[in-house]
């Protein structure tokens, strides 16, 4: 940048002087780039976020018009009524399904709308089927949906729990306990826990502690592959599992903790607005693990791991989560800490990575001390874990960075 020069005195003899010093040039220069640099950054973050509420609009418009096609099937099958096949299912289920599925008799006749007729049913068949047809256009799609978990409430287990003769319940302890045990080995070793309890879901997949249990093998199945197709299968599998465990068993705290984990698993591999939306439900089912099992130590770590999170949302976060969102999520990195403070007082040393996390809390609260106090107390806990591992590498930058 050059100097600008500056008449001292008018005429022909005019003495010239810079308006900035060599230093101020130099600090003008920077404070350009600084400026440019971030409005890059902005201009990219805006670029993302136009492309997620795109995607977002897309979204909407899908389901407004899948919504739209539903409500104009249902309006045709009440006008034009299709004849009820001939089946020795009784099933509501299967019979809604069948008269929905829109495949042409060829052997008959076809109505005005385009629907075969059963033109060879006599008057009364066809008016009884009309008359039931309407009944069942009644009936919500909300109970359809269900019909797959009504089937699996038949036996509510308050009021009459599955009993296993004496052998059968100890097999299913001694199948739990080596389950839980490889659960907490190595990665060859969960691998061996995961195929363990696959080959035995069909004698114990009605069973609460076998399921959530199950759940639990598809999640550390996720964390140890290093696929992104397999982590997402996993991911999706497991959730699908605890889903039809949470739909018997809604009072049970594991069910809604694993059910939490798998969500948060899925949603790595999410757009944006999913990984917010599921931290709402991430959120939801932790409360209810804490609520329902207040004593156990992983759901306040999960709930501290969260809290530490949404505190360090960045810019584009924030912007998305209230364009779609009311209220969007808020805590603080003291909410996050006092959780993992929790993990300690009911189990001293529960992992390495709740103790690297209480370090950062406490250096971002801007406590040094004390965060010099839990890196050291991390360092004498072993790495059991694969985040175990991942918070070892944060422990050594933070100590790098507190010599810098």
């Amino acid at each position: 940048m050059s100097r600008v020069p500056v008449p001292v005195e008018a005429g022909d003899g005019a003495m010239y002087a810079p308006l900035l010093t060599r230093d101020e040039q130099v600090d003008v220069l920077e404070r350009l780039d600084f400026v440019l640099r971030n409005i890059s950054e902005l201009r990219k973050e805006v670029e993302e976020l136009r492309s997620s509420l795109q995607h977002l609009a897309a979204e909407i418009i899908a389901d407004v018009r899948s919504h739209l096609e539903e409500t104009q099937k249902v309006t045709r099958r009440r006008r034009f009524p299709f004849p009820r096949e001939r089946s020795d299912s009784t099933g509501s289920s299967s019979i809604y399904f069948t008269a929905s599925s829109g495949t042409a008799n060829t052997d008959d006749g076809e109505s005005e709308g385009g629907y075969t007729t059963a033109n060879a049913e006599s008057d009364y068949d066809r008016e009884s089927e009309r008359e039931s047809e309407e009944g069942e256009d009644e009936v919500s799609c909300e109970t359809v949906r269900t019909a797959r978990r009504d089937s699996l409430d038949l036996v509510n287990e308050d009021e009459a729990p599955l009993i296993l003769d004496s052998s059968l319940e100890e097999e299913l302890g001694q199948l739990l306990q080596q389950a839980d045990r490889l659960h907490n080995g190595d990665e060859q070793e969960k691998r061996e826990g995961f195929q363990l309890l696959l080959n035995n879901k069909l004698a114990y997949a009605d069973q609460k502690d076998f399921l959530w249990r199950l759940a639990r093998a598809h999640s550390d199945m996720c964390e140890i592959t290093e696929d992104a197709d397999e982590k997402r299968s996993y991911a999706s599998d497991g959730k699908e599992e605890i889903e039809i465990a949470l739909q018997k068993w809604d009072q049970s705290a594991e069910c809604h903790q694993w059910y939490a984990i798998l969500c948060g698993q899925l949603s790595e591999h999410e757009s944006i607005q999913k990984r917010i939306q599921t931290g709402y439900v991430f959120k939801e089912h932790i409360d209810k693990a804490i609520e329902l099992k207040p004593e156990d130590p992983q759901s306040y770590y999960l709930l501290g791991r969260w809290c530490y999170q949404v505190s360090h949302l960045g810019w584009l976060e924030k912007k998305t989560a209230s364009a779609l969102f009311e209220a969007p999520p808020t805590a603080t990195v003291q909410d996050a800490l006092q959780n993992f403070l929790r993990v300690e007082e009911l189990s001293p040393g529960f992992s390495k990575a709740g103790r690297v996390y209480i370090a950062k809390c406490y250096r971002d609260l801007g406590n040094n001390s004390a965060a010099v106090l839990w890196m050291n107390l991390a360092s004498e806990l072993p790495a059991n874990t694969k985040e175990d591992a991942e918070s070892e590498r944060e422990l050594e930058e933070m100590r790098s960075a507190w010599e810098e």
